[in-house]
C-alpha cells in the first residue's frame, strides 16, 4: 500500500534503543527533518541527493526512547503546499480515498499513519501542515507551542512560525511522542522550559503529556469563534458541531466568542512566511550543497540556472512574492503591516483565553480536495488555511482530532489552548476521541 499511495521518498531504518517509553514503536519522519546518513530531500530536486551529516534533535530523542525510524515521508516541496502535490517525487494519495489529496504539507506522514504503515509520524507545522493532513486523513496531529520542541535539524522554511509535531492514530500515542520530543535543546536557542515562561503552565523537563489524555473535561469552557465557522462547508460545520456537543455531554460548556483579527490572518501569514522563505532559501545556490546546474557563464548565471532547475513552481512563487514584500518601497506597505496584524491576532487569542480554556473550530473548512483540483488555483489553497494559520501567528498549541465523517470523508476538529498548555488541549481532544 505504501507504494500505491506514494507515502515515502526514502525507506530506511534507524534502530531505536532496546528499551524506553517508545520501545516497539515505528516512526516515519517528514523529509525536511535531518537524518544522519539518510537522504533528506525536502520533496525537492534541489536536495534530491543530499545526505545530512547529523540527525535532528527530535529524531535522536525518539530513537533514544526506543522508537525505530522506518523511512522519510513525502511532502510538499520545502513544506510549501496544502495537498502534498508540489513534491518533486509525485503526489501522495489519501488512504480514505485514493482519488483525493491527504492534505499538506506533511501529507506523507499523515497518510502513513492512516494507512497503518507506522504508529507515529513526524510533521512540521508552519501554517497548519501537521493539522491539515491529520484532518484530511482522519488521524491526530499536534502542533506544539512555539519553543516546546527543538527545531534543530528542521530545514527552515519560516523560522518564526514552524514547529515539529507528532501525528498518530490516537491522542495518547501522539501525546506520548510529544512527551519524548519536548524540552529545551542547547542547539536551539528558541526552545524554552514552560516553567520559566510567564503565564505558562507545566514543565517540559518531566512532561508526561500522555497522562493528560484522560477524557476528563468536566467544567471545561470551550470557546466557539464564529469567524472560524463562517464560510466553511456545511457538512464540515455540522460534523464539528456534533463533536463539540459530545464535549458538552461530558461536562464541558460552550461560549460563543469572537476573534475579529483572524479574518486577516491568512494575508498576514503568507506575507510573513513568504518573506522568511525568500531569505531562508537563498542558501540553495549550488555552491555548498544540493543541485548545481551545468551552465556556462558567470556565477550569477549558474546561480540563476541552478535555482530555475532545482525549485518547483510553488517554491518559486513564494520566493518571488516574499522578496517583493521585503524590497525597498514595499517593506512598510506589506511586511510591517503583516507583523502588526500578527500582534493583533496574538492579542485576540490572549483576550479570549481570559474567559475560556480552549477554542474549538473546524481544522479545515473543506473536505479533502480531489487530486489536481487545487494546483491551478493557488489562491484557493491559501484560503483553505484560514483556520490553522492564526495559531502559528500566535505561537499557540493546537490539536486536530477526528470529529467524524461527512460523505465518507474525514473531518477534523481543531482545539487551541494558551501557550504551553498542551495538557488541556490533549485532554479535550481525548474526550472528543472517546465520544
Amino acid at each position: 500500500m505504501a507504494a500505491d499511495l506514494n507515502l515515502f521518498i526514502t525507506e530506511a531504518t534507524i534502530e531505536g534503543a532496546d528499551d524506553g517509553p517508545l520501545a516497539g514503536t515505528t516512526v516515519a519522519v517528514k523529509d525536511n527533518i535531518s537524518t544522519e546518513g539518510i537522504r533528506t530531500t525536502c520533496g525537492s530536486e534541489m536536495l534530491a541527493d543530499y545526505v545530512p551529516p547529523y540527525s535532528a534533535t527530535v529524531v535522536d530523542r525518539l530513537t533514544e526512547a526506543g522508537a525505530t525510524v522506518v523511512g522519510k515521508t513525502n511532502m510538499d516541496e520545502f513544506g510549501m503546499g496544502t495537498t502534498t502535490e508540489t513534491s518533486a517525487f509525485g503526489p501522495t494519495r489519501n488512504p480514505a480515498d485514493p482519488e483525493r489529496v491527504p492534505g499538506g504539507s506533511s501529507g506523507g506522514s499523515a497518510a502513513a499513519v492512516a494507512a497503518g504503515e507506522v504508529d507515529v509520524a513526524l510533521g512540521s507545522d508552519t501554517g497548519g501542515s501537521v493539522r491539515c493532513p491529520a484532518a484530511f486523513c482522519g488521524v491526530v496531529g499536534i502542533k506544539p507551542t512555539y519553543g516546546l520542541v527543538s527545531r534543530y535539524g528542521l530545514v527552515a522554511y519560516a523560522n518564526s512560525l514552524e514547529q515539529i509535531g507528532p501525528i498518530a492514530g490516537t491522542v495518547e500515542e501522539a501525546a506520548a511522542a510529544l512527551s519524548v520530543m519536548a524540552g529545551p535543546d542547547p542547539n536551539d536557542g528558541t526552545t524554552r522550559d514552560p516553567s520559566e515562561v510567564d503565564g505558562a503552565t507545566g514543565s517540559a523537563g518531566d512532561a508526561d503529556y500522555a497522562a493528560a489524555a484522560d477524557g476528563d473535561v468536566d467544567g471545561l469552557t470551550v470557546g466557539v469563534p464564529t469567524e472560524l465557522f463562517d464560510g466553511a462547508d456545511e457538512r464540515v460545520v455540522e460534523t464539528v458541531r456534533d463533536a463539540i456537543d459530545g464535549l458538552v455531554a461530558r461536562g464541558a460548556e460552550t461560549v460563543d466568542i469572537s476573534l475579529p483579527s483572524v479574518e486577516h490572518a491568512v494575508q498576514a501569514y503568507y506575507v510573513i512566511a513568504m518573506s522568511e522563505a525568500s531569505s531562508n532559501l537563498a542558501r540553495f545556490d549550488g555552491v555548498r550543497y544540493g543541485h548545481r546546474a551545468d551552465a556556462d557563464g558567470n556565477w550569477n548565471e549558474t546561480f540563476a540556472e541552478t535555482r530555475e532547475e532545482g525549485f518547483g513552481a510553488e517554491v518559486k512563487r513564494r520566493i518571488l512574492l516574499g522578496t517583493y514584500a521585503l524590497s525597498a518601497g514595499y517593506h512598510e506597505k506589506y511586511y510591517d503591516k503583516a507583523q502588526d496584524a500578527r500582534a493583533w491576532v496574538r492579542q485576540d487569542f490572549e483576550d479570549a483565553f481570559a474567559d475560556v480554556d480552549v477554542i474549538a473550530s473546524p481544522t479545515m473548512p473543506v473536505l479533502p480536495f480531489e487530486l489536481g483540483e487545487g494546483l491551478d488555483n493557488p489562491l484557493r489553497m491559501y484560503l483553505a488555511d484560514a483556520n490553522t494559520t492564526p495559531v502559528n501567528l500566535a505561537n499557540l498549541p493546537a490539536v486536530s482530532v477526528p470529529a467524524g465523517e461527512a460523505d465518507g470523508l474525514p473531518v477534523g476538529l481543531q482545539l487551541v489552548g494558551p501557550k504551553f498548555d498542551e495538557r488541556t488541549v490533549i485532554r479535550a481532544a481525548s474526550a472528543v476521541e472517546a465520544e
